[in-house]
């Protein structure tokens, strides 16, 4: 069959089979790109409807600090009904798994939100679940944030149940998850003293959203540390208590752990070779670990340690060395 194109009288005019082609192809691409998810840097990592470009810069520790810093000791914490709770961790889970919209459908329940950010610092990317009503009206319900790196599959979990309470665990927290690839940091959302009977006192309590979001972690298997502090006079003699908690999973765990403290000048009480004091043995998210068999520290820090920038940051190194292998798997 003979095909007949139009061809203008002018050369400079003229279509060609070969200009069409080249065209049609850009036009196709055009159309792919815009059409095609998001695709992250890795197989493994949370993939969703997330692109860095949609993603604020933003420095973590600041933003978290920001956060926490308006926590009083009485009052801006309720306790979340059963319904409250699923809720949340459900939508921890669809973030988890990628499913972004779906994560915002569930979360919007109870008026919490997913967001993209980018650490300014770290370069990673994450998801923030946060309270949206909080944003909107000033109201505080104190049921605390959920980080979840990007860029990486989840490995691993840094836990602040006391924020401001045990001064600048939130921001080790944040030093800690911009430490090594695949960390969830999940912070509670008030003083540990804000509700009567120790409500919002959250490593002791079963029926927090800070619990809930942990056990759905715990589903999936993920090894988690801890941060607490302590006064200065409480032990004197130590700067650190490592434990593993109510379990013994996390042994050669809580060694690296206290070795790298060692090396970075911390006297370092080890409660799983001998009695300490402070050894989190009833921590109730300890105690879940425990049940599930899974690896989990507990790790107090002295105040002295916690005020000072440049020891805040060595801490954060040598928990680095231990995040960096539980990335590894």
């Amino acid at each position: 069959m003979t095909m007949t194109f139009f061809r203008p009288s002018s050369p400079r005019g003229r279509i060609t089979i070969s200009a069409i082609l080249v065209l049609a192809a850009a036009l196709t691409g055009i159309v792919v790109y815009f059409m095609l998810p998001d695709v992250q840097p890795s197989g493994d990592s949370v993939k969703g409807s997330v692109r860095d470009a949609s993603a604020d810069a933003v420095d973590l520790e600041k933003r978290i600090a920001g956060f926490t810093q308006s926590f009083g000791e009485r009052g801006g914490y309720r306790i979340p009904t059963e319904r409250e709770r699923h809720a949340v961790a459900g939508g921890v889970a669809l973030v988890l798994d990628g499913r972004m919209d779906e994560a915002r459908a569930r979360l919007a329940e109870v008026d919490f939100a997913v967001q993209p950010i980018k650490d300014s610092v770290s370069g990673r990317r994450f998801a923030e679940v946060a309270d949206a009503a909080a944003r909107s009206d000033g109201a505080n319900r104190g049921w605390g944030r959920v980080y979840v790196d990007l860029d990486a599959k989840p490995a691993w979990i840094v836990q602040v149940p006391h924020p401001v309470a045990d001064q600048n665990t939130e921001r080790l927290g944040a030093q800690v998850l911009r430490g090594a690839p695949g960390g969830v940091l999940v912070l509670a959302g008030a003083h540990r003293n804000a509700a009567e009977g120790g409500a919002a006192d959250v490593a002791h309590r079963t029926d927090s959203v800070f619990h809930d979001v942990i056990g759905e972690l715990m589903n999936r298997r993920l090894p988690g540390l801890q941060l607490h502090g302590f006064a200065n006079s409480s032990i004197p003699e130590f700067d650190a208590v490592v434990s593993t908690g109510a379990g013994d999973r996390a042994v050669s765990e809580a060694k690296l752990l206290s070795r790298e403290l060692d090396e970075r000048g911390l006297d370092v009480c080890r409660a799983y070779t001998r009695k300490c004091r402070l050894s989190g043995s009833s921590n109730e998210q300890g105690l879940l670990a425990a049940e599930e068999k899974l690896g989990f520290l507990h790790l107090e820090i002295a105040r002295r340690n916690r005020i000072s920038d440049g020891r805040l940051g060595e801490v954060a190194q040598a928990i680095g060395v231990l995040t960096q292998r539980w990335a590894k798997g």
